[in-house]
């Protein structure tokens, strides 16, 4: 689930408390919450513009693609892609501007690396669930953090975790309005597990 929005909106960010929206489809897969407060931000202070989601890739590696509309007023784009299986891992994009300047990027490239929502404290992609009380912030998942040897990222020697996504945005066409569209494919990087946005 990704959205285009002005600096007013937060989809999530690293070292904050994920939203319950965010919680239930890190976790779960369930959108309704997080499509709610997509909403809600959307009709109290008109900071989102648009949202998108794509299909999911339904083997562990793959790639997907969607479309989806900035605005100058709205140039930021946030995402969160599930991995399937996990406790309450992702990958995604928090304000990433479209602009450089004045002007829509034409293309852009983002290696992506996990997060845990800190919501559950599974340490492997099938963990059972165990609710994380009280709740964490968002961290990033590194070869050596959390430092368990359990810990399905867990690679003491590797000085830094190899991405396991990338998204890669295209400016398709420009209207009259000044509105852009950009692409979004998210190929899948190594042999992770990872789900699209959906």
């Amino acid at each position: 689930i990704g959205v285009t929005h002005s600096s007013d909106y937060s989809m999530w960010k690293k070292n904050e408390y994920a939203s319950n929206g965010v919680r239930d489809f890190a976790e779960k897969g369930e959108a309704w919450a997080l499509m709610k407060e997509i909403e809600e931000a959307g009709e109290k202070i008109q900071s989102v513009h648009g949202i998108f989601s794509a299909p999911a890739i339904s083997s562990g590696t793959g790639q997907t693609s969607t479309e989806l509309e900035a605005h100058s007023r709205h140039p930021l784009v946030s995402f969160v892609v599930r991995i399937v299986p996990s406790p309450d891992w992702f990958v995604g994009i928090d304000s990433l501007n479209l602009c450089e300047g004045d002007h829509w990027m034409d293309e852009v490239s983002v290696d992506l690396f996990p997060y845990d929502a800190g919501t559950d404290s599974g340490f492997t992609f099938s963990s059972p669930n165990f609710a994380t009380i009280p709740q964490d912030t968002v961290t990033e998942i590194t070869c050596s953090s959390p430092s368990h040897p359990a810990n399905s990222f867990y690679y003491p020697k590797l000085k830094i975790l190899p991405p396991i996504a990338q998204v890669t945005m295209v400016k398709l066409k420009k209207s009259q309005l000044g509105l852009s569209a950009p692409f979004i494919n998210l190929p899948a990087k190594t042999n992770e597990i990872i789900d699209t946005v959906s």
